[in-house]
């Protein structure tokens, strides 16, 4: 009766189904209102879907590997009702990738609804086959045995069920959460055949009667039983249940291994847990769970638990690679290795690694010769990214052909096979792979060195080793002398002296690299088995040899040292073209006296200016807090040239800004409170009240304590400030603003961190390594904005984020990286992308590894000491011999300020006196202007000083 209910069900379940979407039966309306309009909309929907539809038939044709082109062509036939071509997209992707499970339950149930006779049931039941192959996934099983259940009148209908049902018991019944759905629908399908053997009421059972109750109600038993053995969710109530059914008390036994099934699931449960609560992909965690299983060691659960992380990660090709060395060295039962194996290249057709293995399991397996070389050539055909990748594969196919040869007989077919596969290999790297990858991916020949070790040890054919590794020799491996040293010990193992002797004299000859290697190796030949005349001939070859090398090395030693000195003197020229720059920008600023005299006019600002730490006038921030100083910004110039004025700001307004800064008194920051403070900058020099606006942007992270802006002098904002929270965890949430848009640049926020006792932090938000599912694209427009770069990228894959690289200002740079979901669609989207014309610029795409940066060697003082002096500027004819310097020694004495701390910003303290009292302390730009500043008098004697010296030193000139 039960099994009849759900047959009913089914039926009804299916009557629904075959209802047309947008039938009048199922809600929709039948009036005319509005059919004109609907009906041109829908025209127009139809030509654009069979035009996609054609689109996406083109592209496949192209690259039948396409997963997502699959994918929108299913779901567009499904759409349209296009059911002839909806099977036929389904059958051929069937053919090229495992299907998914979501993939197969709408592929079966649209099957299920078109199958009315019995032999369109059996071309289901056929699917159904395919479809428990790709993965290990319950639903399918479970929709599996329920559609069984409807052939149940047919011959042999019961059993056949039975069959489906343990086989699926076999496959998933093990599995903790989804594993009692499969039990309980089991042991209702033999309730209810127990109920279809019940007596009549009333009526006296037959003895075949009773024996076939007897034996219906030993069937549930023994499920009861075996279900209660095996850890799973909810068992207390499948106990509950079996006690209230059993009409006899529960053997001890049972009872024992549902207690140690309980236990089980107790070590099992923190990982099921970890699984539910998980974010897709959940690869750690099944990793972990994968751990947990392997080192209790049931061969059935650990194939289970990687079944159950393959259904969730099928595109990772390290996990398909773990779970068939599992197969092949422990559990070797063919039918399963080799099904692993398969799915494997199905799912990751791009992983070399995998197809060698399926080609090894299948030659362990003793596979016929036919289906292994078909498996090779569907894997020439599997799209791989690397050149040498089809080296790896043509390597292996050989690797087994050689197995295959009894080199005990002189001819054989075999051995012909393995010949030409090598000359094949030869040719197919020479032009497909070249021609793709622009290089054949084998530059030292490995594939031809093997086929001449072949010929030479295993054929005895040293003439065709020797025309093989003179072909080798042709393809520019002769400098090398690592290549004829392979010839080398080829011909002393299986050739002749002579022919060694002939090697080694061409390597002496060739070879550039190691030359001393090869003559080494030829005067040691000679020593051993040569004659005087032999030795004679080798030294005098060797001697010349090895001078025209020197005499060569001599010369690129020299040609080196000429480049690095030009490049020396193109440093120092344009070192001095910057010091003349700086100097002409110098040159227009307004005459001493005019400052001089505003000097005098205002004595106390002197005295102001003796406290304020000058602004640096050039800032650079690389959103570390690192600060450089190059020029000093002072009121008074080197040479008595005074600052210029901004015409842009009405002078009031400047001396009110600068009045009004300088009555901030100065903070010093207090270093144990970097963790609840970050550090901002590249803002806008132009910002009004940084703190308002500042305040505003960072009290979405919490509660904010302080904002300090750093300022110069005169007033003006610096770009860079200090924000202090009071709690860790704003500033921890602060620092998500970071690269956040304000006022047309990107904020840089980093934690605030002390360089002087952390020198090499550094904050980089972004992997610096290779990252197979993430895309490296360049030459785009600028004008090229996020959103019409995901619409070129999404036709290959989901994005899952694009990253537009800009400038400090936000200006963008043309390049931008691009995340796929996996490196399947970041491969898809390489070779499909690479070329493509966007806003007419040809865009280059590659896969994102960034090449190591080269960092500079560390100075051995701080960036101050980088500063310490000015330097002198001279003339086009460098400095004259009677040139003197015009500073007094009173300003050419070094002083040693104590660093202050103003605005947050902590100065390099000096070494002490104790550590280093014989070097004098080096002084950066501030420090230098703060020295002119505070000895002002000094200051205007040198000047004096200085005139003087020039005055009677043109006297003295003009008189000689």
């Amino acid at each position: 009766m039960a099994a009849a209910g759900a047959e009913a069900a089914a039926v009804a379940a299916e009557e629904e189904k075959r209802l047309p979407e947008g039938d009048p039966e199922s809600g929709g309306d039948s009036e005319d209102e509005g059919d004109s309009d609907s009906s041109g909309d829908g025209e127009d929907e139809e030509k654009e879907n069979e035009a996609e539809i054609q689109r996406l038939e083109e592209q496949l044709s192209i690259n039948a590997f396409d997963y997502n082109c699959h994918l929108d062509l299913i779901k567009l036939l499904r759409q349209e009702g296009e059911l002839v071509k909806l099977r036929r997209a389904r059958q051929k992707m069937s053919e090229l990738f495992p299907l998914t499970e979501e993939i197969w339950l709408d592929w079966l149930k649209d099957e299920i609804k078109m199958a009315s006779e019995s032999s369109e049931r059996e071309k289901v039941y056929e699917l159904f086959e395919r479809a428990v192959k790709d993965y290990i996934c319950p639903e399918i099983w479970l929709e599996y045995a329920q559609y069984s259940i409807g052939g149940i009148g047919q011959e042999g209908g019961i059993e056949k069920v039975r069959s489906i049902f343990e086989r699926a018991l076999t496959a998933v019944g093990l599995h903790v959460t989804k594993g009692t759905a499969l039990w309980e629908a089991y042991r209702e399908f033999e309730n209810a055949i127990l109920e279809t053997a019940q007596p009549a009421p009333g009526s006296i059972p037959s003895p075949e009667q009773q024996q076939m109750l007897c034996s219906q109600l030993e069937k549930i038993h023994t499920l009861f039983r075996r279900q209660l053995g095996i850890p799973l969710l909810d068992m207390e109530a499948s106990f509950a249940e079996y006690e209230e059914w059993s009409e006899d008390p529960i053997p001890e036994t049972i009872i024992k291994n549902y207690k140690k099934a309980l236990q089980q699931l107790e070590k099992c449960k923190p990982y099921e847990e970890a699984l539910l609560g998980a974010e897709t992909p959940k690869l750690a965690e099944y990793q972990a769970y994968i751990d947990f299983e392997m080192k209790a060691g049931d061969p059935a659960r650990i194939q289970l638990i990687y079944e159950r992380a393959l259904a969730e990660n099928c595109l990772v090709p390290d996990l398909w690679a773990r779970y068939n060395q599992y197969l092949d060295r422990q559990l070797k039962v063919k039918e399963l290795v080799l099904s692993a194996h398969d799915r494997a290249v199905r799912n990751c057709p791009w992983t070399v690694g995998l197809w060698i293995r399926y080609l090894l399991a299948m030659e362990r397996h003793r596979v016929d010769h036919s289906i292994i070389s078909e498996m090779f050539e569907k894997a020439l055909n599997a799209g791989f990214i690397q050149a040498t990748d089809y080296v790896e594969i043509w390597q292996a196919y050989l690797d087994y052909l050689r197995r295959r040869v009894d080199f005990t007989q002189d001819s054989s077919k075999e051995l012909e096979e393995l010949r030409s596969a090598f000359a094949r290999a030869v040719e197919y790297l020479k032009q497909e792979v070249e021609e793709r990858f622009s290089e054949s991916g084998d530059p030292s020949c490995t594939i031809m060195q093997n086929w001449a070790r072949v010929e030479a040890r295993l054929c005895n054919n040293m003439q065709k080793a020797r025309e093989l590794w003179d072909n080798i020799m042709t393809k520019g491996n002769a400098k090398y002398a690592n290549m004829w040293l392979e010839y080398y010990n080829l011909e002393r193992a299986h050739g002749d002296t002579q022919h060694c002797r002939k090697a080694l004299h061409r390597a002496v000859q060739c070879t550039s690299d190691y030359p001393e290697h090869v003559c080494e190796v030829l005067l040691t030949l000679e020593r051993i088995e040569g004659t005087l005349e032999d030795w004679d001939a080798a030294v005098q070859k060797t001697e010349n040899r090895l001078a025209r090398v020197n005499e060569q090395r001599a010369k690129a030693a020299e040609k080196e040292a000429a480049l690095a000195k030009q490049e020396e003197e193109k440093a120092e020229q344009r070192k001095q073209a910057r010091a003349e720059k700086k100097a002409s920008k110098k040159a227009k600023k307004t005459r001493i006296g005019d400052k001089r005299k505003a000097d005098d006019d205002d004595e106390g600002e002197w005295g102001q200016e003796e406290e304020a730490e000058q602004p640096s006038k050039r800032h650079k921030g690389d959103g570390d807090g690192v600060l450089l100083e190059e020029d000093m910004e002072v009121e008074t110039g080197l040479f008595g040239r005074s600052g210029p004025e901004k015409p842009d700001r009405p002078a009031n307004q400047k001396e009110k800004a600068s009045t009004s800064r300088k009555d901030i008194p100065k903070v010093l920051h207090d270093s144990s409170k970097d963790n609840v403070t970050v550090f901002v900058s590249n803002l806008s020099y132009n910002m009004a009240d940084p703190e308002v606006k500042l305040k505003e942007l960072f009290e979405s992270c919490g509660e904010v304590a302080e904002i300090r802006p750093v300022f110069s002098n005169k007033g003006t904002f610096r770009g860079y400030c200090y924000v202090e929270f009071k709690e860790e965890k704003s500033a921890v949430q602060a620092l998500g603003l970071d690269r956040k848009v304000v006022e047309g640049r990107p904020m840089f926020v980093s934690p605030c961190v002390d360089k002087n006792k952390n020198p090499d932090f550094k904050v980089f938000r972004y992997s610096t390594t290779l990252e197979k599912h993430k895309l490296f694209i360049s030459g785009l427009p600028f004008s090229c904005t996020k959103e019409e770069l995901e619409d070129v990228c999404k036709a290959h894959g989901n994005v899952k984020d694009i990253r537009l690289v800009t400038n400090r200002a936000g200006k963008p740079k043309g390049l931008a990286y691009v995340e796929y979901e996996n490196e399947a669609q970041a491969s898809q989207a390489v070779l499909k992308m690479d070329g493509l014309t966007v806003k007419e610029h040809v865009i280059k795409v590659a896969i994102s590894n960034p090449p190591l940066r080269k960092l500079p060697d560390k100075p051995e003082a701080g960036r101050a000491s980088q500063f310490a002096v000015p330097r002198q500027v001279y003339g086009a004819r460098g400095k004259g011999r009677t040139q003197l310097s015009m500073m007094p020694r009173a300003l050419q004495r070094q002083s040693n300020p104590v660093a202050k701390a103003e605005n947050g910003m902590v100065q390099n303290s000096p070494a002490t006196s104790s550590e280093h009292p014989e070097e004098p302390k080096k002084m950066s730009n501030a420090d230098f202007a703060k020295m002119l500043l505070k000895n002002r008098n000094t200051e205007r004697l040198g000047i004096l000083f200085s005139r003087a010296f020039v005055g009677s030193w043109m006297s003295a000139t003009l008189k000689s």
